[in-house]
């Protein structure tokens, strides 16, 4: 399993005590089906191959990740200038990019084990889950997710770099030259995750 700057993307399972005590706040409930989905794929992944996976966690990674909302922050103040044609263009190709780095990153499956906190934190409208993703040998990694309602709107890795900030800082440049321009490099960025 690889570990790019996409990383921040990736999501955990919670290992069988902690999902007990998870699955009582709707938001952890929801990321653990969302784990479920994804460990599944990694076991399989071999086999299924990225196209396979990608197949897979699509419908999953849509129903977790509230992607419009995760699109226009990652595009920044340029947002509100694109035509609707244009921001149902860049929702897509972003979305497109969202679920290849999944299936790009979760391609394999050797041991990994997860843990979700069930002390679910609440700031305002939205809520904080922290988890870990153990790797034998290696120091944990640490995610919180950021969720409104019962989707993740942002993904903070080692619990203060933030996804969006991230890839809004990524993308301004292009944005600033229109939106054709952006989508021309989200798509770029999803096509580069097959190699």
């Amino acid at each position: 399993m690889r570990f790019t700057s996409a990383l921040v993307l990736t999501l955990a399972l919670a290992s069988p005590p902690a999902l007990a005590m998870a699955q009582s706040d709707p938001a952890a409930a929801k990321v653990q089906s969302f784990y479920d989905t994804l460990l599944d794929t990694m076991k399989q992944g071999k086999s299924l191959g990225f196209d396979g996976r990608y197949r897979k966690l699509e419908p999953a990674v849509e129903a977790t990740l509230d992607l419009p909302v995760m699109t226009r922050f990652a595009v920044g103040p340029k947002w509100s200038s694109f035509s609707p044609a244009e921001q149902a263009q860049l929702e897509k190709a972003y979305t497109r990019m969202s679920v290849a780095t999944y299936a790009k990153n979760f391609d394999s499956y050797s041991g990994q084990s997860f843990t979700v906190d069930p002390n679910v934190q609440t700031r305002g409208a939205d809520k904080l889950v922290k988890t870990q993703l153990i790797q034998k040998g290696k120091a944990p990694i640490e995610l919180t997710y950021r969720m409104r309602g019962t989707k993740i709107i942002d993904v903070y890795y080692q619990g203060s770099v933030s996804q969006l900030t991230t890839q809004r800082s990524d993308f301004s440049a292009t944005a600033n030259a229109g939106a054709a321009a952006l989508v021309k490099k989200i798509d770029a960025l999803a096509d580069s995750m097959k190699k």
